[in-house]
Formats: C-alpha cells, sequence, structure tokens
C-alpha cells in the first residue's frame, strides 16, 4: 500500500475523502443505555466532531454540536427542557433540528433567532442503538439488517473503546487465518503449538459482492470442507459465525471516533428464540469492561498477559477473552498503522480485496456518485443474504456455490 492510500482509508474528520464517505451511512453514536430518558445530555466524539447527544422533553434523541453558537459555550452542561437543549451561558434553546427557539436575554426573546441554524444531524433509534447521520441531503433508510430487526430478547449488544484508528481493528476481522493461533487455548493434548491449530491445510479466498466482501476459510476435512465465511460491509463492519449465540452470527462495527480512536460495537444475536442469562453475559463481556466501556486489560498494563500461560492455556497469554487479545494485536502497530511496511502473504488476500473496495467507495463519493451499498428505496431493503456461516460443505462443492444455495435458503 502506499503512503496516499493509507492516508486515504484512515483520515475520517470533516473534509477528508474517507470522513465524506463514512458520512453517507447512519453510524452508531451511542447506546441508548447510555441516554437515560430524563438524563443529563452526553458529550460524544465522532468522526472528529464535538457534539452532545441528549434527549428531548418526549425521550427523542438528538445531535447538535458541543459549542453554543452564540460564546461556545459547552451544550453538554445545558437544561433539558421547553422542548430542547438550553445553553446555560445565556439561555439559548435550541431544537433537535438545531433551530434556536428562545434567546431570553434579548428583547422579545431574540428577534432574530430565527437566522441561527445550530450543527444539528439526524437520529434514529434502532435495537438499542442511537444512529446519527452525518452526511449532506436527505438521510438514506436506516437498512434493515437481521442484526437490527430481530426481537430484542433475541440480541445482546455493547461497545469496546479501542486506542487506535478504525481500519486496524476492522481489519482484524478479515484476517481469518489468526483465529488459528490469537485466539486458541486449552488444547486436548495439553499443550499449545506456537504453529497454531491447522499449520499449512488453511487457505483463504474471497469475493466480491454489492456490499463489500464475502470472506472464507478452508480446510480439508476428509471427504468434505469446512468452512468459515464472513462478511465485510461498507462502511466498516463485519459478520462473523457467532457460537455464543447459536444459529445466529454476530457482527462487529468500527465506529471512528477520530484518526487514533474508536468504538467497536458488538451484536450478538439468535434467530430462534431468546438469549439465556449465559449468552448474555459473554456477550457483553462482564467483568472485562469498565462501566464507560473501557477495556479492562489494556496497553497500561499490557492486557494483563501471563507468560506462564502460554504452554498449556492461552495462545497469547492473554486470558480466554478474545476482545482483550484483539485489541493487543490492533493498538499494537500505533494510532495508525503504517501499512507501507507490510509484507502480506497468500492468506492477505481478503484483505487486499476489502481494502480495494474501500478506495473504491471513496473514489465514487469523490467524482459525485452515490455511495455503494445506500438504500433509498423501501423495497430494497432486505438484506437476506447478509449473514455469517460456520460448517462443513459436502462433497466437493465450492464454497461460493454452497452460499449460493444457503443465500437462496435465506430470501426464500
Amino acid at each position: 500500500m502506499t503512503r496516499e492510500e493509507n492516508e486515504l482509508l484512515t483520515r475520517v474528520g470533516p473534509g477528508t475523502a474517507c470522513g465524506r464517505l463514512m458520512r453517507r451511512y447512519w453510524q452508531p453514536a451511542a447506546l441508548s443505555e447510555e441516554l437515560s430518558h430524563g438524563g443529563p445530555p452526553q458529550p460524544v466524539r465522532l468522526l472528529a466532531e464535538d457534539l452532545v447527544l441528549f434527549r428531548d422533553g418526549e425521550g427523542r434523541p438528538g445531535l447538535l454540536g458541543l459549542h453554543c453558537s452564540h460564546r461556545g459555550a459547552d451544550l453538554s452542561y445545558g437544561r433539558v427542557e421547553d422542548g430542547g437543549l438550553r445553553c446555560i451561558y445565556h439561555g439559548w434553546l435550541y431544537d433537535r433540528s438545531g433551530r434556536c427557539l428562545d434567546q431570553p436575554g434579548e428583547p422579545h426573546g431574540g428577534e432574530h433567532k430565527g437566522s441561527i441554524r445550530h450543527l444539528a444531524y439526524p437520529c434514529r433509534e434502532q435495537a438499542g442503538i442511537i444512529f446519527a447521520y452525518m452526511g449532506p441531503g436527505e438521510p438514506p433508510l436506516l437498512p434493515n439488517y437481521e442484526f437490527l430487526t430481530v426481537p430484542e430478547n433475541h440480541r445482546v449488544v455493547t461497545k469496546l473503546f479501542s486506542d487506535c484508528n478504525y481500519l486496524q481493528g476492522n481489519e482484524g476481522n478479515y484476517d481469518l487465518i489468526h483465529l488459528s493461533f490469537l485466539h486458541q487455548s486449552k488444547p486436548r493434548n495439553g499443550r499449545l503449538s506456537g504453529r497454531g491449530t491447522a499449520p499449512g491445510v488453511e487457505t483463504l479466498d474471497a469475493e466480491l459482492t454489492d456490499f463489500g466482501v464475502r470472506v472464507c476459510k478452508m480446510r480439508e476435512a476428509e471427504s468434505n470442507q469446512y468452512l468459515y465465511v464472513g462478511t465485510f460491509i461498507l462502511p466498516s463492519f463485519f459478520t462473523f459465525p457467532g457460537k455464543v449465540t447459536g444459529n445466529g452470527y454476530s457482527v462487529n462495527w468500527h465506529v471512528p471516533i477520530d484518526d487514533t480512536h474508536h468504538w467497536k460495537y458488538r451484536f450478538s444475536f439468535y434467530r430462534e428464540r431468546p438469549l439465556d442469562d449465559e449468552m448474555i453475559r459473554r456477550g457483553r463481556v462482564e467483568g472485562d469492561i469498565t462501566p464507560d466501556y473501557k477495556p479492562v486489560r489494556n496497553k497500561t498494563n499490557r492486557y494483563k498477559q501471563d507468560r506462564s500461560s502460554m504452554k498449556e492455556k492461552s495462545y497469547s497469554g492473554i486470558g480466554f477473552v478474545f476482545p482483550a487479545q484483539d485489541l493487543c494485536v490492533t493498538e499494537g502497530p500505533g494510532s495508525i498503522q503504517d501499512r507501507t511496511r507490510e509484507h502480506l502473504v497468500s492468506s492477505d488476500l481478503p484483505l487486499v480485496v476489502a481494502r480495494k473496495v474501500q478506495l473504491k467507495a471513496i473514489q465514487d463519493v469523490q467524482e459525485g456518485r452515490e455511495a455503494p451499498y445506500v438504500v433509498r428505496d423501501p423495497r430494497l431493503n432486505r438484506f437476506p443474504y447478509v449473514f455469517a456461516f460456520e460448517g462443513v460443505a459436502s462433497g466437493s462443492t465450492h464454497w461460493k456455490e454452497y452460499l449460493k444455495q444457503l443465500d437462496a435458503e435465506m430470501k426464500a
């Protein structure tokens, strides 16, 4: 990768090429549980913009620029009243659309208040998430992904702070070969091999789709094939088989805070029935995340690596919690990884394809085209082909043909 390409994919602030792409999609701004009804406004940083999230008197979420249009005071200290958010400095009142409703320090409540248009972004609340659209023009439809539309008790969602650029976290998802190394624990023979669980017998392949890239890890299993399939979906999330949730899948959605930090929103769900208490506990990674969604295992404590456990218990020595293991290797390259220094190999094929898909999407927006996979027609707001799979494909059927059959079953 060239230095210029790396810059294109990692810079997300206002006016940047990737930032313009990211703003064409609905992005998670917060968990619903972070913004209680009647609770205080919350300062948030999203795509390198400082904002304030609040609920009005009817409980509807609003997302405004953090600093008052009058004298720049911090609106997260404001009063929620009279249909909006009121600045405590001079009492200016803003509704969710950024209209200034009142300037009580001025005659008649401000004769020119109607000329004020404070920065405001549309919000939608669904599946325990408050989504924001930060792009130009009319917002597209919020996609009806399966993990957003199953009943509430079939799904668990949380988030985790990551001290690195969003792309490092996202690329860690479709680097499927690492599953045979980083996350291994408790082998049957009592010892862990440094060469992983299946050295030299796994291969990776990728398939372009209209929504991103489908990624497959394959291993021969007697006369059949073991398949592990996930999907990268624009702009920045990945579906993967969810052992926490049985017949469903999990999603890691990487949302930039700014160029050097991001939130990983994690969804897990079960199709047929509600999640039980154990599934919910594991989905929330309880005990490994602080109340403000920061990792207990982090850089400052070297992820609590226990090197004495590396021979017989944990390949990485970082316990048995996948998110902490992932953080170690995605934060390790620094705030923004220098990809010009990589030496990629055959198992990195999905990585290369996904990068090209993102670069093409950036180019589309730069040249005035609609961002890929943005949905505006309600008739097209169905996504049965966005799923993940782990299992055995019988016979010599090519994995792509096998997944076409699964696609047809899902659509039916």
